[in-house]
């Protein structure tokens, strides 16, 4: 099945105007800022709130390959082969700003990534004192490691027209505003907008959302995820609850029947938000979630019952939409660990 999709949307792909192509693709939020003792010397966010690993995690979920180090190279590896065989485009990485943890271990994650098949874009972050100065020198620096694309989080801490004056000098980079306000997004000169925040921004605002951009010629990349919950990290009280996938699957349909140019997923591995699809341990454990019962999927293979949901997800945007949302490269078959979803 998963070769005739690919097939039927290689066709339809070529047969696409270019201006369709540019804009294609599932790009999933990706977190290179986890630390442990053996690689790093201390564990790092796994400690949010005042927690204490190994067992004691600031997570709603106990991943399944424990508190891991983002420095890795064979975590890396295996994030970016579940990435790649989900039918995802791109990661779109955190950074926070020049000689961060994150841009020290970027330099790793593109050879991961690009190992399989896969692009890399920056999620540009508000650290402190981000400016429209810091921003260009962070903007060269990045396209020195052949970064092109950009999604700018929090954009109205500054004013439009410092984005514009970034944007217009930068032809040859893309650049999406995390914002609902398509207005602005134009005035910042803008390729296109995304949402990310699946808890403010579900399913039922897309529709405006998009229409809205789209009237402005801008890109509609809404933001969807399988839910959300931090209180163990930072005390937050509100949840969206997973409901064993119905809330994937429900945003995933809201972003298709927007007529979403991209979709972004919130996220591979927030683990402090509770966002997450990468596998979590199905393990009895005092404090928190798992994913059995996740589309009714009870055995071995429920950790990976929201990758294997994201494969169904993007195959399903491949063809129901193939001029935004086809595969330019060969998905890789789903592992055997997988479950076998239905749809």
């Amino acid at each position: 099945m998963r070769k005739l999709v690919l097939l039927l949307t290689t066709l339809l792909v070529l047969l696409a105007p270019a201006s369709a192509r540019a804009a294609q693709g599932v790009a999933v939020f990706y977190y290179p800022w986890f630390g442990a003792p053996s690689l790093d010397g201390s564990y790092q966010h796994w400690t949010q709130n005042n927690h204490a690993p190994p067992l004691d995690l600031g997570t709603a979920f106990y991943p399944m390959s424990g508190p891991y180090s983002s420095s890795s190279r064979a975590v890396l590896d295996r994030q970016m082969a579940e990435i790649s065989a989900a039918g995802v485009d791109e990661v779109v990485s955190s950074w926070w700003g020049l000689g961060s943890t994150e841009d020290q271990r970027l330099p790793a994650v593109i050879a991961a990534a690009n190992a399989h098949g896969l692009e890399v874009a920056v999620h540009l972050e508000p650290y402190p004192g981000r400016t429209l100065s810091t921003l260009e020198e962070d903007v060269d620096h990045l396209k020195a490691l052949g970064i092109y694309e950009f999604y700018v989080y929090e954009p109205q801490d500054l004013p439009a027209a410092d984005w514009k004056a970034l944007t217009s000098n930068e032809s040859d980079v893309r650049f999406f505003a995390q914002t609902a306000l398509p207005g602005f997004a134009a005035a910042g000169g803008f390729a296109g907008l995304y949402t990310y925040d699946i808890l403010v921004y579900g399913g039922n605002t897309f529709g405006r959302i998009c229409a809205e951009a789209r009237a402005l010629h801008l890109l509609c990349s809404p933001s969807v995820g399988p839910g959300y919950d931090s209180f163990r990290a930072t005390g937050d009280t509100r949840v969206k609850p997973r409901r064993r996938g119905a809330t994937y699957d429900a945003m995933w349909r809201a972003a298709l029947g927007a007529q979403a140019d991209l979709v972004t997923i919130t996220s591979y591995n927030e683990w402090n938000e509770g966002t997450q699809i990468e596998p979590a341990s199905t393990a009895a454990r005092r404090g928190y979630g798992t994913y059995l019962g996740t589309y009714g999927v009870r055995d071995g293979s429920a950790p990976y019952a929201y990758l294997a949901r994201t494969a169904y997800w993007t195959a399903v945007a491949a063809v129901s939409q193939p001029a935004r949302m086809s595969v330019l490269r060969a998905v890789p078959a789903a592992p055997p660990r997988w479950p076998r979803l239905r749809p």
